[in-house]
């Protein structure tokens, strides 16, 4: 601008944007982009108003106009941008959600810098970074993964091991509370309802607590979903952010000693945490597992089954089921293995086991095809037909 000075609020900041693109106005597209816009609304700011004012009293009326606001901050996008009830109402037109990588998508990040990682290795990375482009940055091609994990987290000075909290303070307005929430859903894979995160949090059940759930299942989070055979009232809210379900399981409040990761690979506490991990990868790519299923078009839902046992019978739990409106039910078992997964004369039996409580509570005209999500492939045994359909990870890397 020829002649400016430093404006005294957002109103007048935004009348002076006004007056330089009026005075540059020739007819072409005026683009007018804004970075970062939550953290221009500080407290008593003022400038959702200014905001409003220049939009509606004089932009919005002008055909060559073209505003792009971008924000990493979810909850306030969410409140102030998309579900604006002021003078915002009704005037986003369009949204880009900006999601994680897929496994997929991670591959080509990898091979575009040169990093060479079979599959395997990409979706152990994907347990512990999930699909973030900025952490897969700090990936060195020069080491292994687990080479690049203990770097990160387990050696002096790790560049992320002061990440999940820096996470919050970035991109929530109560990050405090926000993280009081990832925690307790941390302690349980399946969730919990609202009332058990208010009661395990001590947050109030109220407008609050709904808008930071919503906040962070908009920030891929959390999910939502209603464990098969329950009511639509009874939500669950499940932690599925890999780097938030690692850094709580290994990182926080640990003394960790260098090369930790690298040295304990095969301890039972990392192999069962790379199972549940392997689940929660197979619900973030449930669209891969319908195509390879061949039902993409067709509308399912997808949850979990807990039944617990009695005196007189066992209980079993079913980490997702697929159910289609085609009358037929996926029961998936997902399992992470370094080689093809070999089904045993005791697995065969909790197999029959779940399949039968199963059907007790579906309809008659339902189907029921066991279906195995695996690394590499079914081992072919007496036992082998125990599985209807098998997907590996070529398949989830579609």
């Amino acid at each position: 601008m020829k002649k400016s000075k430093c404006p005294t609020s957002w109103l007048e900041a935004f009348f002076m944007l006004e007056q330089h693109l009026k005075s540059m106005d020739d007819g072409s597209r005026q683009l007018i982009f804004l970075d970062e816009l939550p953290w221009m609304d500080t407290p008593r700011s003022g400038f959702i108003t200014a905001l409003e004012a220049f939009w509606n009293g004089w932009a919005c009326h002008r055909d060559n106009i073209m505003l792009v606001v971008c924000g990493s901050a979810s909850s306030w996008i969410q409140n102030s941008l998309i579900n604006n009830h002021g003078g915002l109402y009704g005037r986003l037109t369009y949204e880009i959600k900006l999601s994680p990588f897929t496994l997929h998508e991670c591959e080509a990040y990898y091979r575009s810098r040169g990093i060479k990682l079979s599959r395997y290795e990409i979706t152990r990375g994907y347990m512990v970074l999930g699909g973030v482009p900025y952490y897969l940055g700090y990936i060195e091609p020069s080491q292994s993964m687990v080479q690049n994990v203990d770097r990160l987290f387990f050696s002096k000075g790790a560049p992320l091991r002061g990440e999940f909290d820096r996470l919050f303070a970035s991109v929530f307005a109560r990050p405090a509370e926000v993280k009081s929430i990832v925690k307790a859903l941390s302690e349980r894979h399946a969730g919990y309802t609202r009332s058990e995160i208010a009661k395990k949090t001590g947050i109030k059940q109220g407008g609050g607590l709904s808008k930071m759930l919503e906040a962070l299942i908009v920030s891929d989070f959390i999910q939502a979903y209603v464990p098969f055979g329950q009511s639509k009232r009874a939500v669950h809210y499940k932690l599925v952010d890999p780097f938030c379900l690692f850094y709580l399981r290994h990182v926080s409040n640990q003394n960790r000693p260098d090369g930790f990761w690298q040295q304990n690979q095969s301890s039972p506490s990392i192999l069962s945490w790379q199972g549940i991990a392997f689940e929660d990868i197979c619900l973030m790519h449930i669209d891969q597992i319908k195509k390879a299923l061949g039902i993409y078009g067709v509308s399912t839902r997808q949850s979990s089954w807990a039944l617990p046992g009695n005196d007189g019978a066992d209980g079993t739990q079913i980490d997702m089921l697929i159910e289609r409106d085609d009358n037929v039910v996926n029961l998936c078992e997902m399992k992470f293995y370094k080689n093809d997964f070999a089904v045993d004369k005791a697995y065969d039996r909790t197999l029959r086991n779940r399949l039968a409580l199963l059907q007790q509570h579906l309809p008659k005209r339902v189907a029921v095809h066991m279906t195995l999500i695996t690394t590499f492939g079914l081992a072919y045994n007496e036992y082998y037909g125990a599985f209807q359909q098998v997907i590996t990870l070529d398949d989830l890397f579609e």
